[in-house]
């Protein structure tokens, strides 16, 4: 039987109590996934895109409390950071992995990206009927783009346009049970599938050819 690429360990490191031990947990089990999906996938980027994209694995450094309810390792063509660009992730919650294309509030260009968007609303009709869109990339939750029809994706990026804190995701969530089933194979080929149906929306968001 196939090695698979998560485990149900890898999610119940968010169940450990404490900022040290759950780092602890995270650093051992999940954080070289995320390494090796940032050496794989930024390639993958460099390749696709034409120019040098970076990954950046979340170390959460800030914290000196709170333990982290998520991590990540998030993809974009600056090697100091990624907060102030559109951004692809994957990334971890306790109850589901997820593989999106974020702009969060960071965003200095925020406004002029939602007006891009806003215009090319199409290019959302061909999404798979399982991608999601969020305004928050703080909390796990978020809605299917098809029963959220078009009045719910021009809120987001309405919001996004209007308001300082707005943020907006699109892509995919898994849930843990279907998550922990995928080989390394498998995972990888469903992210990469991902990845090309985000891959026109962010060109349009930073305005690539």
């Amino acid at each position: 039987m196939s090695k698979t690429f998560w485990t149900k360990e890898d999610f119940d490191v968010f169940q450990i109590d404490g900022l040290e031990n759950r780092m602890a947990g995270l650093i051992e089990k999940v954080r070289p996934k995320f390494e090796e999906l940032g050496n794989h996938y930024s390639h993958y980027f460099s390749t696709l895109l034409g120019q040098e994209y970076y990954a950046h694995v979340a170390k959460h450094a800030r914290r000196s409390v709170n333990p982290p309810k998520d991590s990540w390792v998030a993809f974009a063509p600056y090697k100091r950071g990624y907060k102030a660009l559109p951004h692809f992730q994957i990334g971890l919650w306790g109850s589901h992995a997820f593989i999106i294309l974020a702009v969060i509030y960071e965003a200095p260009d925020k406004v002029n990206i939602a007006e891009r968007l806003l215009k090319k609303k199409s290019l959302f009709n061909n999404l798979p009927s399982d991608f999601i869109i969020s305004g928050d990339h703080m909390k796990p939750d978020a809605s299917l783009l098809k029963k959220e029809k078009k009045e719910g994706l021009e809120q987001l990026l309405v919001r996004l346009k209007d308001v300082k804190k707005a943020e907006f995701l699109v892509g995919r969530h898994i849930s843990k049970d279907e998550a922990v089933q995928f080989t390394e194979e498998e995972f990888l080929k469903f992210a990469e599938e991902t990845f090309d149906h985000l891959i026109p929306i962010y060109k349009t968001m930073v305005q690539m050819k």
